[in-house]
Formats: C-alpha cells, structure tokens, sequence
C-alpha cells in the first residue's frame, strides 16, 4: 500500500498535514522551507535567472526542444512504475509539465506533488496543474536540498532537467531519496552529452550557437547561454549514475534519448 492509501489522505488533508510541519504552499505567497538557504551562489543566479523567463518558458521548451520534451517525459513517467493510487515528488517542477504527466499515471485516486524554489515558475504553472486531469497535484515552494516532508512519505521522486540547477547535487538526490518509500523509484530526466563525437558535434552546434540566439531572441539571452554552459560541465551519465549510488539508490538504470542528448537515469531504494 502507499503511503496516501495506508494513512487515508485526501489531498486537503494531507496539504493541511504538512503545511502544520511547516510546509508552504505556493497559494500562502511565502518564500518556502529553507529561504534564508538561498543567500548568494549558484541557487541564487538560477533563481532569479528562471523568475525572469517564466513567463516565457513553456513556449520555449517547446520551441528549442522540437517539442520533444512531451515524449521524454511520458517516457520517464513510465519508467518511474507509478500506479494508480500512487503519491509523487516532482523536484524543480518548474511550470508543472512533469507534475501533469505523473497525475495522469496516479490518476483520480492518486496525488503529486511539485515542488520549485522559485515561485514565478510555480505561479506561471497553476492554471494549467488546476485543469489537469487525474491526480491533484499541489505545487510549493521548497528546497531541494531540504525537501520539507517526512521521509518514506512518497511512491516516487522526479527530476526534470532540473538537477543540473541544483548547488549540491548528491544532496538533492540524498533528499529525494530520503522522501521515497523503500522500494521506490528516484526518476532523473535531463540533457547530457551524445557518446557519439559525430553527434555529439552536432549536438554542441545546436546548443552553443543556435539556442542561445533562438531563446535570445524569444527570451533573455542570458538564459540561453546558462543552459549551454551548464550541459557542457555537467557530469557525465557515468558519474551521475555514481552519484545516484552514492545516494542510496540501487539498480540504476540509464536511457539515452535523442542520440543521448537526453537520459533518463533511475535508481530504487532499498
């Protein structure tokens, strides 16, 4: 059983739970669990870097992602097993695109939750995690690197293309970890290097010259020159696995999508 069957939540109940813990809602309009964390740093340059193109950033995931970004998904989610009944985390949820997917998978009896340190994203998401069908899905603010639920609490966690973002990555998969039920599925979607050079050219092509100039001219340019950069250091699917391991998480799995530009990495937990 899960833990939204095993302790009879319906959502408002489990919201109201929580929010006496001191977990914040993003309807409260607080800065969220953990907001004196965010002083300076890396965590601060993407917050303020992501408030900025909110309004503009679902449109342009689908523009710079050929609108691929719903395949890859749809595909995460069903590698992440959810059933219907299931409780989810989707950490840095952004405008909520993966939160829906997964509210879909747990459907009516089931319930997600998403979660993002910056409200703006968060804000932008509302109506569109309102309209949804399946699961409710409620978004807060709150850390990743202090996820402000009790552990064992849910089915799965999710990552989409936000665990490059994070200040501390083996800390934010520690957490996510911690916030899974044994037996559950840590699910991590994100861009990361084609082993191929030939594709791997290309891929660099696209990246560091065309993206930053299509998202300038649809965005802040500053933006766009972030994501390339970001992929360029970000670990390889090798040393992600291993931090996965390092978590607590076993049997990872990768998939490599669009030629390896994309993976899915996922780990269970003991």
């Amino acid at each position: 059983m899960t833990p939204y069957s095993r302790h009879g939540y319906t959502p408002a109940k489990f919201v109201k739970k929580e929010a006496e813990s001191g977990l914040t809602s993003m309807e409260a309009g607080h800065g969220g669990a953990g907001e004196s964390y965010y002083q300076g740093g890396k965590a601060a340059y993407v917050r303020e870097m992501f408030a900025g193109i909110a309004h503009r950033y679902d449109l342009l995931n689908s523009v710079l992602s050929f609108n691929q970004h719903k395949a890859w998904r749809r595909k995460a989610v069903r590698l992440a097993r959810v059933q219907p009944g299931d409780t989810a985390l989707d950490v840095c949820a952004g405008t909520g695109d993966f939160a829906i997917d997964l509210a879909h998978a747990v459907g009516e009896d089931g319930y997600v939750v998403g979660a993002d340190f910056c409200e703006p994203m968060l804000a932008n998401g509302r109506d569109k995690t309102l309209r949804a069908k399946g699961g409710h899905i409620d978004l807060m603010v709150a850390d990743a690197l202090r996820l402000p639920y009790r552990s064992s609490l849910f089915d799965c966690a999710t990552v989409g293309f936000g665990i490059r973002n994070v200040s501390d990555i083996p800390a934010a998969f520690r957490e996510m970890s911690r916030v899974i039920r044994p037996g559950g599925r840590v699910v991590c979607l994100e861009f990361n290097r084609p082993k191929s050079a030939v594709i791997r050219a290309i891929s660099d092509l696209y990246e560091l010259r065309i993206l930053p100039r299509i998202g300038g001219m649809l965005s802040r340019s500053e933006a766009y020159r972030y994501l390339p950069n970001s992929i360029q250091a970000f670990q390889s699917r090798e040393e992600l696995a291993d931090t996965m391991r390092d978590a607590g998480l076993q049997d990872i799995r990768i998939y490599d999508l669009n030629f390896g530009a994309v993976c899915i990495h996922i780990g269970t937990k003991p």
